[in-house]
């Protein structure tokens, strides 16, 4: 029983070998993520760390955010991505995903920029967390006001 089970690990732990050579690279940041994506023509699959997409983003909200900038062009079953990512959380990494991947999409066509600036995927998101100040609780909370 405890084989089966090692096998079972080992198989979803091997990455996925991608053939890319002939692909796009773009540069993706978003709070402190950073991600590299390349992206080619293709049948649409996602692939994040060796891993598929769905599998890395448990979270629905950040599948439907990695797929937009395919979403936008009207080309979801179009492209392969590939991405590598580090730094952050899950959101932040989504967020780099989004922004390397639509910037990757503008060197195949030039054409898409139009539609990606528009709905401002092509602009890095520079809002980042806000440092913590003494005397206060968090960035801008202050602790409790006590009158005696």
């Amino acid at each position: 029983m405890s084989e089966l089970n090692l096998q079972n690990n080992k198989k979803e732990k091997q990455k996925i070998q991608l053939d890319f050579k002939d692909s796009k690279y773009a540069t993706g940041r978003r709070k402190k993520s950073i991600a590299r994506v390349w992206v080619k023509k293709g049948t649409g699959k996602i692939f994040v760390n060796g891993q598929d997409m769905i599998h890395y983003f448990k979270r629905p909200a950040h599948q439907i955010v990695v797929t937009k900038p395919l979403e936008e062009i009207k080309s979801s079953g179009q492209f392969d991505v590939k991405c590598n990512v580090k730094g952050g959380g899950h959101s932040g990494q989504a967020g780099a995903i989004i922004h390397g991947m639509s910037r990757a999409l503008l060197q195949i066509d030039s054409g898409f920029k139009k539609i990606l600036k528009k709905s401002k995927l092509t602009t890095r998101d520079s809002r980042k967390v806000e440092r913590k100040k003494y005397g206060h609780k968090k960035a801008r909370r202050s602790f409790q006001f006590s009158k005696r």
